[in-house]
């Protein structure tokens, strides 16, 4: 272990930063759908003694001390988001005659911009950089800090944060409910960075053993918690709730297409009526996906009509639909919102939502005049793309514990999925990942989407186009679910909320806390473990 830590730590030149991309690239294979996260136990003490090596030339001033830290974690996330988020570069082949030209700058540009914040949590690191083991406490308290940027600078994109890395399966998703996303992945820097002060045995004794068992101990805390918390069997049900999920299976060069609209319509009628109909299988809650239909709904009548039809007494169809505002109007200019619709069973529209969180060069462009006059518009071919939604709400039903919509990446947002002080009895999540294929994208969302449920308390239910829909209970257990590329319905009753976790009622004050306490402890260890 010390023969590799000092022939990482000495490497210099193209070698150096080869190994930093490499080891970033293979991290990526932790999260979803692979789930390899054993190999961050190799992949992030690299990442330690590249730092460790990270020396400037003599006479550098402050800046130039910290370059070349910042230069090594720079390279080692770019290789991480690349080979994490490549698929979002799919989505420009959609329409490739158009918006192919650009999936090299998808691929690359984006991968550079947030590997920027890995470079600064290494320097940042690198300031307070310590000898010996305490170091380890030092990187993960950096770099869980540029990680909670990332997912909130600018709109922040929190995708494949690494915390995730500690969620492939339920019993390890649990711990989000107290420490949330941002403290769990303190805890991952930790315990995925402390073998690397194995090779610190000659130099600093016996305390080479600390982190290690730290490590050790927060891992069996983590697990040894959801083993506890989670139920042995079904979470219990709302009572008299039946809901019917369609996911229709559309492909994306079709969605849009006005004069598939008949179409496309009655896919869904047939595929919501399943043969029985829906008074037969007592479906009382009918759910669409994301942007359901290539037209405005309230602009036809006929729709309206038809899904009145579909629909027995007391069934209530919720779903995705593009919602105008202001359209007829010469003092107004029109817009239109990627929303949610609530419609009752006489096809009236009795609630809505508007998306908060859009999706920056997918429903609108940022620095639009620049990107304007370099021909460059978002991928939704909508004129002057989608409108914000002003807040996240909290809709009612007739017979149903009220929810909270979320359209499609707004799921990610940890502490940022409920409306503040009215919490929803369930999370309905309607999304459209045809855009990435088979690709790992929507599995990382799916992934994504349980971890929120867990960190509320609360179930979700969720609508995909081309999957994954599914309906997921407060533990992040999936009770019923249609795989990628599937075409067809899941019938389920929908998984009652637990109480208001401590994530739900404190939010990220937790994780400040740790990380309170972990720079702390990190000082201690600096005056106390001595070689």
């Amino acid at each position: 272990m010390q023969s590799l830590a000092n022939a990482i730590i000495v490497l210099w030149g193209w070698r150096r930063f080869a190994v930093a991309f490499a080891c970033g690239a293979g991290s990526a294979l932790a999260f979803a759908p692979f789930y390899a996260f054993p190999l961050l136990w190799v992949t992030v003490p690299v990442l330690v003694w590249l730092i460790d090596g990270a020396e400037a030339r003599e006479g550098a001033g402050a800046l130039g001390r910290l370059l070349p830290a910042a230069v090594v974690g720079w390279t080692f996330g770019f290789g991480f988001f690349v080979a994490g988020l490549w698929w979002i570069g799919v989505a420009f082949l959609v329409d490739s005659a158009e918006f192919g030209w650009l999936m090299p700058f998808a691929v690359l540009v984006l991968p550079a911009g947030l590997a920027l914040l890995w470079g600064l949590g290494a320097a940042l690191a690198r300031t307070f950089w310590l000898d010996g083991p305490p170091r380890i406490l030092v990187l993960a308290a950096a770099f869980s800090v540029a990680e909670w940027w990332r997912g909130h600078l600018l709109t922040g994109f929190p995708w494949n944060a690494f915390g995730y890395a500690l969620t492939p399966m339920p019993v390890m998703m649990q711990s989000v409910s107290v420490v949330g996303l941002w403290g769990l992945t303190l805890a991952a820097f930790i315990i995925f960075a402390a073998p690397a002060t194995l090779a610190d045995r000659r130099r600093d004794g016996r305390s080479y053993r600390l982190i290690p068992a730290l490590a050790v101990v927060l891992l069996a805390a983590h697990v040894g918690y959801g083993a506890i918390r989670l139920p042995a069997g079904a979470d219990p049900t709302a009572p008299d709730v039946r809901l019917r999920i369609v996911q229709p299976s559309i492909p994306q060069d079709e969605r849009w297409q006005i004069d598939r609209a008949d179409e496309t319509m009655q896919r869904y009628l047939e595929l919501s009526n399943g043969g029985d109909g829906l008074a037969a299988a007592g479906v009382n809650h009918l759910i669409w996906p994301e942007s359901a239909f290539p037209f405005l709904l309230t602009e036809r009548p006929s729709a309206l009509t038809a899904i009145a039809d579909l629909m027995p007494p007391g069934t209530t169809l919720i779903t995705g639909a593009a919602r105008s505002e202001g359209a007829g109007s010469e003092d107004i200019s029109p817009q239109v919102f990627n929303s949610v619709y609530v419609i009752d069973d006489d096809g009236e529209i009795r609630a809505a939502y508007d998306k908060v969180h859009l999706v920056p060069f997918g429903e609108y462009l940022p620095l639009k005049r620049l990107l304007d006059g370099l021909g460059i518009r978002q991928l939704i071919a909508l004129p002057g793309g989608f409108a914000a939604g002003s807040r996240l709400r909290t809709l009612s039903l007739a017979a149903a514990p009220p929810f909270g919509p979320l359209i499609c990446y707004e799921i990610i947002f940890p502490g940022d999925v409920v409306e503040p002080g009215n919490r929803p009895g369930w999370l309905l999540n309607l999304t459209n990942d045809a855009w990435y294929g088979d690709t790992p994208g929507p599995y990382q969302h799916f992934l994504q989407a349980r971890v929120r449920a867990v960190e509320e308390g609360l179930s979700l239910v969720r609508a995909a186009n081309s999957g994954i829909s599914a309906i997921v209970d407060p533990h992040g257990r999936v009770v019923g679910r249609l795989g990628l590329g599937a075409l067809g319905v899941i019938d389920g009753e929908l998984p009652a909320a637990l109480p208001e976790t401590p994530y739900g009622r404190f939010g990220d004050l937790v994780f400040l806390v740790a990380l309170i306490a972990v720079v702390a402890t990190a000082g201690i260890g600096k005056i106390y473990l001595k070689p």
